[in-house]
C-alpha cells in the first residue's frame, strides 16, 4: 500500500495553503443535489484553518472552453461556507491580480475559494506559465482530490513539483482503502462489475480478472459476454464486434481457476420506460424483440450467495437499468446484501464510480459500506492498474 507525504507535522500556521479540492458537484435547478464531494474535504479544510494556516481552495467545475459564468463557483461558495459553519471568501479569479488581492487580504485561519481553474486552458495542458503563476500565491501544497488525481493538471500534479507537497485527509482515506481492497486484500476477493459496455472497461476487466477469485458480470455487458456464449439477447444493449473478445476473456478464467459470474436469468421488456410491461425469463429464452434489462431473481440469489463466502468486495457499474423502475431490482437488491454482510464486519465492501454511487444510495446501501469513493474516472483507472499523477507525485519512497 503507497505511503503519502502528510502534513500532519508541517507548520502551517500563518502560511498560504493552496488546497486541491473536488467541487465539481451536480446542480440542479441551481441547487446541489448532491454535497458528497464537499462534505469528504471539509476535515482537512478545517484542519488547516484550524491550525492558523490561510486556507486557498482550488477546484474546477464543469468542461468549461473559457470564461463561462455558469461554470463559476461563486455559486457554491455559500454551500461549502454552510458546511463548514465558516466564512468563505471568493475570489474572482485562480491567478491574476484579482486572485492575488483576495489571496493578500487573508488572515491565518481564513478560508478563500478561488474562481474555477479549468477558465484557463493553462490547467488542464498543465502549462509550467499556468502552474507558476498558481504557485506565487501559497506556500504549501495539499491536494485532497483523489477524484481529479488521474489528471496531470496544473492545479493536480504540476504544483506538487513547484511548493512542498502533501496528501489530504480524504486522498490519504481513499489510497488506504483502494489500497487494502486490491494489494492484500482478505480473501474470497470478489469485483462486481457493470455498466453499459464492454468497451469502456476492457482494461478493468482485464485487471481485475487476474485479480479476483469471483468476477460477477451485470448490465449491458454481461449481454456481450452472454452472446459469447451463444444465449440469445434480442435487442438488447451488446457488443457484438467484442464477442470475440468476451469468449477470449471466459477462456482465460477457467485456465487461471477464476470464477466468472453471469446472469442466470434477466427481467425483460420491449422498451426502456418507467414500468414498462416486463418479464422474468431464463437468459435462454430472450426473444428477438426483447431487451434484457435487469437481472432475476436467480442471479440475484447467485450474486448473494458469492457475496456470503467472500470476504472483500469492490464493486463497479449497476446490474441493470436502475434509473427506470423495475430495472432497479437487481442492483437494489444486491447492494443491500453486501451492505449487511459490511455492517456485521463479515465483508469489506468497497464501491465507486458515479452510477454505482447513485444506485448505492438509491438502496440505501451506500452508508454501510465499508467505503465509497466519489471518483468515476480515478476509481476506475486505479481499479486497471494505472498510476494516478497526483498520487505518484506525493509519496513517500
Amino acid at each position: 500500500m503507497p505511503s503519502l507525504r502528510s502534513f500532519d507535522g508541517v507548520e502551517v500556521a500563518g502560511k498560504r495553503v493552496l488546497l486541491r479540492v473536488d467541487f465539481n458537484v451536480p446542480v440542479e435547478n441551481g441547487k446541489v443535489s448532491d454535497r458528497t464531494r464537499i462534505e469528504r474535504a471539509l476535515p482537512t479544510i478545517r484542519d488547516l484553518a484550524a491550525r492558523g494556516g490561510k486556507v486557498i481552495l482550488l477546484s474546477h467545475f464543469g468542461r468549461p472552453k473559457g470564461r463561462q459564468p455558469k461554470d463559476s463557483l461563486k455559486p457554491l461558495v455559500p454551500v461549502v461556507a454552510e458546511e463548514l459553519g465558516r466564512p468563505v471568501a471568493f475570489g474572482e479569479d485562480c491567478v491574476g491580480a484579482q486572485a492575488r488581492a483576495a489571496v493578500n487580504a487573508m488572515r491565518p485561519g481564513d478560508v478563500l475559494c478561488l474562481e474555477n481553474t479549468r477558465f484557463h486552458a493553462g490547467e488542464e495542458r498543465n502549462d509550467p506559465e499556468f502552474v507558476a503563476e498558481l504557485a506565487d500565491l501559497g506556500d504549501i501544497f495539499v491536494n485532497d482530490a483523489f477524484s481529479v488525481s488521474h489528471r496531470a493538471h496544473a492545479s493536480v500534479e504540476g504544483l506538487a513539483h513547484r511548493l512542498p507537497a502533501y496528501a489530504g485527509h480524504d486522498l490519504n482515506e481513499e489510497v488506504e482503502a483502494l489500497g487494502r481492497v486490491l494489494e492484500n486484500p482478505a480473501r474470497p476477493l470478489t469485483a462486481i462489475v457493470g455498466g453499459a459496455k464492454v468497451s469502456t472497461k476492457l482494461e478493468l476487466l482485464g485487471n481485475l480478472s487476474a485479480k479476483v477469485d469471483t468476477l460477477i458480470i451485470g448490465g449491458g455487458m454481461a449481454n456481450t459476454f452472454l452472446a459469447a456464449l451463444g444465449k440469445p439477447v434480442g435487442r438488447s444493449l451488446c457488443e457484438h464486434e467484442l464477442i470475440a473478445t468476451a469468449r477470449e476473456m471466459l477462456a482465460g478464467a477457467r485456465r487461471e481457476h477464476r470464477e466468472i459470474v453471469l446472469p442466470l436469468d434477466a427481467v425483460i421488456a420491449r422498451e426502456l420506460k418507467a414500468n414498462a410491461p416486463s418479464r422474468e425469463v431464463p437468459v435462454e429464452s430472450v426473444e428477438s424483440d426483447e431487451m434484457i434489462l435487469d437481472i432475476g431473481h436467480r442471479s440475484i440469489e447467485q450474486a448473494c450467495s458469492v457475496l456470503a463466502r467472500s470476504r472483500t468486495l469492490v464493486w463497479n457499474g449497476p446490474l441493470g437499468a436502475f434509473e427506470t423502475e423495475p430495472f432497479d431490482n437487481g442492483t437494489v437488491a444486491v447492494a443491500e446484501a453486501a451492505a449487511e454482510l459490511a455492517s456485521a464486519g463479515k465483508l469489506v465492501a468497497v464501491a465507486g464510480g458515479g452510477d454505482t454511487v447513485a444506485a448505492l444510495r438509491r438502496a440505501g446501501a451506500a452508508e454501510r459500506f465499508t467505503y465509497v469513493s466519489t471518483a468515476g474516472g480515478a476509481f476506475l483507472e486505479w481499479l486497471e492498474g494505472k498510476p494516478l499523477p497526483g498520487v505518484e507525485i506525493l509519496k513517500t519512497g
